[in-house]
């Protein structure tokens, strides 16, 4: 990924925050066919050092997995918020009309080398993280255990899970920090104008840049 040292984002810590926030990701290896890309939600741990571990799970039938042995290293895709940016939001527009359409966006790229786990307590491990973590904001969350027993162990088998200890990791911030400040505050106001909520939380990760 091209990552101008203006957008480049070297720290951890927000790196994890998109991640957990955004954690349905693409995950892209060098297949014997050709480039393969699988999109899945993942859970990110930041254990182990330095840059921690991702853990996800694929269909038995998805061939993908099969591939992973003579994988030497993949990549996975965080998509944060993004947005198109208007150079009519832009206060020097007026002054000398230099200006063109751009778009904001935060992602993160993590590196590392695939592996297969089949054993099934890894499995429900991951998959008690997983319910947990997306059934929190609903009135009754469902459990794994919710499920009969029988039933879960059926699933279990038709399922294979991939777990990628991150060797490195790298976050770009696109916030318009190659603007002046009056059109980061252009930008804002225009973004904050916006009926969409990627929108507005584009806005918030510029105003950061002039904090």
């Amino acid at each position: 990924m091209y990552v101008p040292k203006t957008f480049e984002e070297p720290q951890l810590y927000k790196l994890y925050d998109l991640m957990r926030t955004n954690p349905f990701a693409a995950l892209v290896i060098q297949g014997e066919n050709g480039l393969n890309v699988n999109h899945v939600p993942f859970a990110v741990c930041p254990n182990p050092p330095p840059y921690g571990m991702l853990r996800c799970h694929v269909a038995r039938a998805n061939p993908v997995w099969r591939e992973l042995p003579t994988c030497k290293e993949c990549v996975v895709i965080f998509q944060g918020p993004h947005a198109y940016i208007s150079p009519s939001w832009y206060p020097s527009k007026k002054e000398h009309g230099k200006v063109v359409p751009t778009w904001n966006y935060a992602v993160v790229h993590a590196y590392g080398r695939p592996e297969t786990i089949e054993d099934a307590g890894w499995l429900i491990n991951l998959l008690d993280e997983l319910t947990e973590k997306h059934e929190s904001s609903q009135s009754a969350p469902w459990k794994v255990s919710d499920a009969p027993r029988e039933f879960i162990d059926k699933m279990l088998r038709s399922i294979v899970g991939i777990e990628i200890p991150i060797s490195r990791i790298c976050g770009k911030w696109k916030q318009s920090q190659n603007r002046p400040p009056a059109d980061r505050y252009g930008v804002i106001a225009g973004l904050e104008g916006q009926d969409d909520s990627a929108s507005k939380a584009v806005a918030q990760l510029v105003r950061k840049t002039l904090d």
